[in-house]
């Protein structure tokens, strides 16, 4: 059954990864002003690919056991917030409004990792990489957006 529930949970992380597929950073984003630790492009499909099996396997671990419903709301509220950053921030150059998607994504995230943590701490665990992502992912959209006031539609 576990790897149905992975099959399943890596389709959804599919679906969100998509959107970076849709909405290229291009000439916009290389154009802009980035702050010195800007991490350099290759690592974020790499990065992607990783979180996106540990999300999945993570899913997968608790889906069908007792006390799973909690940690699958908080794994569907952070996977939804991860669709929409991309095209808002990327799609309609929205840096202010990213910032507030990350905002909720980052709670979504926390949410997930610990609700999962009570149910399998190895699927807690599990959430704890892509915690730090979203953490430098949103540092470095608020630093984009305070270097680069100019360039957001918000």
């Amino acid at each position: 059954m576990f790897w149905l529930y992975f099959s399943l949970f890596l389709v959804a992380c599919g679906a969100a990864a998509t959107t970076g597929a849709m909405f290229d950073p291009g000439k916009w984003y290389d154009d802009l002003e980035k702050p010195s630790w800007n991490p350099p492009k290759w690592l974020f499909p790499v990065a992607w690919t990783v979180l996106y099996i540990c999300m999945s396997v993570a899913g997968a671990r608790v889906a069908g056991l007792p006390g799973a419903s909690l940690p699958l709301i908080f794994w569907a509220i952070q996977i939804a917030f991860n669709t929409l950053w991309t095209p808002v921030f990327f799609g309609l150059k929205r840096m202010k409004a990213g910032l507030i998607i990350i905002a909720f994504l980052w709670l979504g995230v926390f949410g997930a990792m610990v609700t999962h943590w009570q149910v399998d701490w190895i699927a807690g665990a599990l959430f704890m990489p892509y915690l730090v992502w979203v953490s430098v992912a949103a540092a470095l959209n608020w630093s984009v957006w305070r270097l680069n006031p100019e360039a957001s539609a918000d």
